[in-house]
């Protein structure tokens, strides 16, 4: 039987962060006494836990399906719950809870732990509201509720240079990319004279399309910074190398997502193909080229590294030249639409645990102290061999190797693109992500071929990383067989978006 609940409800899934985010501020300042670290760690877990089931929850029981328990406006539609946004919110959720267990033994005796908690759970909160935002100032609102915690939590190791240093770069490179996105947005409304998403498609009467098609265009520099795509990416390498591991997995994950549910919802429903191209503007053009540029830049500069965190924040960007082909392969009224978007959501659910998993390795190996650079890995698969499988399962998965579901979100989006008539854009995928495959297999050889340079002892394991690192690799393995329920609703999302 299935309970009903007022329609509010369905934001249960930022809303249980939120608040889990504002009981850990009052743990933590209204004590005197220095509060447990378990306490506040299983305190973030549990609700972002809490937010987790309810996304997937309210997927299960139709919520966000026209045809079942219906798309939830609020707000006067300033807000909206459909199963892309739920979709979404479930993969946000589920890497915030894997990143705050992760972070239990990495913070060790920090003295800030508290608000490390507090911080990941808010910017967790402003990344599901994007997924729900249906307004571009409510999207500006959440965009900036997330990115203000980010640059604290990359900035978090105060005495560490790198980290201040990365927190510095994020946050002025950010702040461009506000003041761009904010700009573009107020040419959106003088255009249209609307900020509701499908009240800007109604507005686009043809006039003025210069000033739109500048705002449109900003508006996609905005979304640029959030996905760490090309020419906003220059933050993100320093910024995931300088933060603590647990933060770059957490933002080169659910950050990444959270920027592509925003450009995926404003391009469907404010500015529809069909209208643009009618008015001379082909913004799908615009992310074509920002897809073979990201892609490609991502990989060869990975391919370049020589420390592996560093190579790992590079193929992050790599992974959204991947996500960008779900915009830049759709066709005006075209019959694989749904098919293109819908396999960029899948690629972004198994990303989110296959790219956590891989960030949470590293964690580990900086808690051991072994070292950032290929041959700091020399022969730990003799000290440390299950971990050494997750990682090399996660790598592999990564490169798109028929090992899990990395491979069919891979498939599902290059055989997209050749099915809506852009093969070119599939094969400059496809090579790019065989050249993935060399600079990731670097870190298996050197795991477990190469000879280690000196005596390495692990002494313990934490066990929140462990646990988190290998529940990644399962899940991303366990996608493969499994992956018919994660398509159905991805797939069906699309098609609700796309109407």
């Amino acid at each position: 039987m299935v309970v009903d609940l007022p329609e509010w409800t369905a934001l249960a899934p930022a809303l249980f962060v939120g608040i889990f985010a504002l009981i850990l501020f009052a743990l933590d300042s209204i004590r005197r006494e220095p509060v447990s670290h378990r306490l506040l760690a299983g305190t973030a877990a549990f609700g972002s836990l809490l937010a987790f089931l309810s996304a997937v929850w309210y997927l299960v029981v139709g919520v966000g399906d026209p045809g079942e328990r219906g798309v939830m406006h609020l707000f006067q539609d300033t807000l909206v719950v459909d199963q892309m946004g739920l979709f979404f919110a479930a993969v946000i959720t589920a890497v915030t809870t894997m990143v705050i267990i992760a972070s239990y033994d990495y913070l060790g005796e920090h003295a800030h732990r508290g608000e490390f908690y507090s911080l990941v759970l808010l910017a967790s909160t402003g990344m599901v509201m994007m997924a729900f935002a249906n307004s571009l100032v409510t999207i500006f609102v959440a965009l900036e509720l997330a990115s203000l915690p980010s640059y604290a939590l990359v900035a978090f190791l105060k005495t560490n240079r790198g980290s201040v240093e990365g927190g510095l770069k994020y946050f002025l490179i950010g702040a461009l990319s506000s003041a761009i996105l904010i700009y573009g947005i107020s040419l959106i409304y003088g255009v249209t004279g609307s900020l509701q998403l499908e009240a800007v498609a109604a507005g686009l009467t043809g006039e003025h399309t210069s000033l739109l098609a500048l705002g449109v265009l900003m508006l996609i520099g905005g979304i640029a910074f959030k996905t760490a795509s090309v020419p906003f990416h220059f933050w993100a390498p320093d910024a995931y190398v300088g933060a603590p591991a647990p933060v770059a997995a957490f933002l080169s994950s659910a950050s990444k997502a959270a920027g592509f549910v925003i450009a995926f919802r404003i391009f469907i429903e404010a500015f529809p193909l069909e209208t643009m191209l009618a008015m001379g503007i082909d913004w799908v053009l615009v992310f074509q080229v920002l897809a073979v540029v990201t892609m490609t830049l991502g990989n060869v500069a990975a391919a370049t590294q020589s420390e592996v965190k560093r190579m790992l924040a590079y193929s992050s960007i790599g992974h959204a030249g991947y996500a960008l082909i779900a915009l830049a392969a759709l066709t005006n009224a075209g019959p694989y639409n749904e098919l293109v978007l819908g396999a960029g959501m899948m690629h972004l659910l198994v990303y989110g645990f296959m790219n956590t998993g891989a960030f949470l390795f590293i964690a580990m190996v900086e808690y051991w102290d072994i070292g950032r650079c290929f041959d700091d890995l020399n022969g730990l698969a003799k000290q440390a061999p299950i971990a050494s499988i997750a990682m090399t399962i996660l790598l592999f998965n990564l490169a798109g190797l028929p090992i899990g579901g990395g491979f069919l979100t891979k498939y599902f989006l290059f055989a997209g693109a050749v099915s809506a008539g852009f093969w070119w854009l599939a094969a400059i995928g496809a090579l790019n992500s065989a050249l993935s495959l060399y600079y990731y297999s670097r870190v298996v050889k050197a795991m477990w071929i190469e000879e280690p340079t000196e005596s390495t002892q692990i002494e313990s394991y934490p066990l929140g990383l462990y646990a988190m690192l290998i529940l990644a690799a399962v899940v991303t393995v366990v996608a493969l067989p499994a992956f018919g329920p994660i398509a159905e609703t991805a797939m069906s999302a699309a098609e609700i978006l796309l109407g």
